[in-house]
Formats: C-alpha cells, structure tokens, sequence
C-alpha cells in the first residue's frame, strides 16, 4: 500500500483551476468573490477532498496518570490556560489536523500541518460567534487551508487568518501552545488531561510521512527556497514575524533576544521521521515566554513555510 507520502509526491505540480468555478460545486456556500488570494493556482488539492481529513470537535479526554500506549519523547501539542493543562497528542492531529475543543471556558482550535511541521492554537471566538473549524482538503504553499463551517470562508492554518469568503482578513487570535515530549508533558502536569484516542479508524501512531522532514523539498512546494542558505526543512522558532533556526538554539540552549526568552531542551522525537511517531530521532523542544516568564504563542515550523508566508520577516541568525 503506498504511503500518504508516495501519494503526496505524485500530485507535485498538480494545481486546482486558477478558475475557482471548479469548487463551486463542493463549495456552495463559499463567496469565492471575496478573497485575498492573488492567483488562485496558489491553491491546490492535496488530494482527500473536504473533511476527506475530518477535524474533531468536543474529543473527549482522561486523566494524564490513566494514559497508556503513548512513547515518552512521543510529541503532543500542549496548552495551559484558565488553570487547565491539556495534552493533544501529535499521534492524532497526523489524522484530523484541527481539534475543536473548549479549555478553561475558552472555545479553542489546536491545529497542526504536517507538510509544514506548523502546530498553533487559536481562539475560536469571531465578531461574537464562536467558529467550527474544518479541513478544506486545499493546501497553499504546501500549507493546510481550513474553512469555517458557519460561513465556510477558508482560512490559512499556518497565519491564523481569512483568505476566502466572507471573513477574508479577519485574524483568529492565537494562543500559546507548544509542543513537546508525552514525557514532559505528564511530569508537569500530573494532574493534566490528554487526549483520548478518537473512534475513527486510523493509523494512530504510526507516521505517513516516513522520513519527510530530511527529504530535500517540501511536498506541493514551487515557491522561492529560504534565505541564507537555510535548508527549506529546517525547523525554525517563529515568534510573530521574526525566525529563529531551531540549530543555533540547539547550540545556545537558551536565547534572550527581541523581548523573548526561547529556551531549547533534547527529549522530543521528530513525528515525520521514522514510521512510527515515538521512535523518530530527536529533534528537540522549546519554550517560548517573555522577560516575566509568560508563555508566548510561537510555531515550531519548516523554515520554507515561514519564508512562504513572512516573506519579509526577520530571521534571527545572531550575526
């Protein structure tokens, strides 16, 4: 049977009609005459068509101490808020990429895209409605394209804001969330909460995209290769509009620069590495806070997907 990512490759350079007509029969309710997508053959499919990958919605969760078959560097998605500490394991997200859920009374999304390696979480509160997030089945410069399904406007995962439809330009607020070992994760919070494993039919733990992050290009990718000479899967630390390569942490173990302290630590394994997530080769993890010791939303993401879409950002090399 192929892999997702044999099957991925195939489709390289196999874009969607710069005609967005073609959608309209999948997207009825969607004012494609609204967007602010320059040239619509930036949006291709990525091959499961809508909800083809199905977002989850209110999953249910069991006590950190109750929780089996997880690998100790095995990488979940946490978020702490409102006196609550959650677990979203990576195992998971590999199959739904969006979980809707609400933490501490706040209506949440924690999203991840593989082909990107990006993992934020966001407030899905809108102009006084609360949103369900959903998967288009599109990608954009290789990144997930998620839509809403009250007005089913597409939104790009990696920024956090509207790009079709009716909430075009709207911004989602972003939460901090971070990701890091199950190990780490439970020996903070022993009395924390992780996800339970979904009903559907998956996989889980097991990797579809076997050895993607050392491949020499990014899947559904024809835009411009990062700056510096900067390895386009190399993992950066971005923190708003500035990038952090994830080596010259792993080098200095902590960094106090541009009003953040990032601080590196080893112990996580790589989720797009090996066939199975906790036995990928350890790519590290971070934690992201201000001078106070507050945590700030960052994304731990491929540095071609920041240059994607932060084309003038600034990469923090320490020159």
């Amino acid at each position: 049977m192929k892999s997702l990512y044999s099957i991925l490759f195939s489709l390289w350079g196999v874009a969607a009609l710069a005609d967005p007509s073609f959608w309209k029969h999948e997207w009825p309710n969607t004012d494609f005459s609204v967007s602010s997508v320059e040239n619509w053959v930036e949006i291709m499919s990525g091959g499961p068509g809508r909800d083809g990958i199905p977002a989850l919605v209110d999953p249910e969760f069991e006590p950190v101490a109750a929780k089996s078959g997880l690998g100790a560097r095995e990488a979940v998605i946490a978020l702490e808020m409102q006196g609550e500490a959650r677990a979203y394991p990576l195992r998971y997200l590999m199959w739904h990429e969006i979980v809707n859920d609400e933490v501490g009374g706040v209506p949440v999304a924690v999203t991840f895209c593989p082909l990107c390696n990006s993992a934020v979480s966001f407030d899905r509160r809108v102009g006084g409605q609360v949103l369900t997030l959903g998967v288009t089945g599109k990608l954009r410069a290789s990144d997930m394209v998620m839509y809403d399904r009250e007005s089913e406007s597409w939104w790009q995962q990696a920024t956090g804001v509207g790009i079709v439809g009716e909430m075009t330009g709207v911004e989602l607020a972003s939460l901090p969330s971070w990701m890091e070992s199950w190990e780490s994760f439970a020996a903070r919070n022993p009395e924390g909460l992780v996800m339970k494993t979904p009903t559907f039919r998956r996989h889980y733990g097991k990797n579809p995209y076997v050895g993607y992050d050392s491949a020499a290009r990014p899947f559904l990718y024809s835009g411009e290769n990062p700056p510096h000479g900067i390895h386009p899967l190399m993992r950066v630390v971005r923190v708003g509009a500035r990038a952090w390569p994830m080596s010259r942490l792993e080098e200095a173990g902590e960094l106090r620069e541009a009003g953040v302290v990032i601080s590196w630590m080893g112990g996580k394994a790589s989720a797009l590495d090996s066939t199975t997530l906790a036995a990928g080769r350890d790519v590290g993890q971070v934690r992201v806070r201000d001078p106070s010791g507050a945590d700030i939303g960052h994304d731990v993401m491929f540095a071609f997907a920041y240059h994607a879409f932060w084309p003038e950002g600034r990469w923090m090399l320490g020159e």
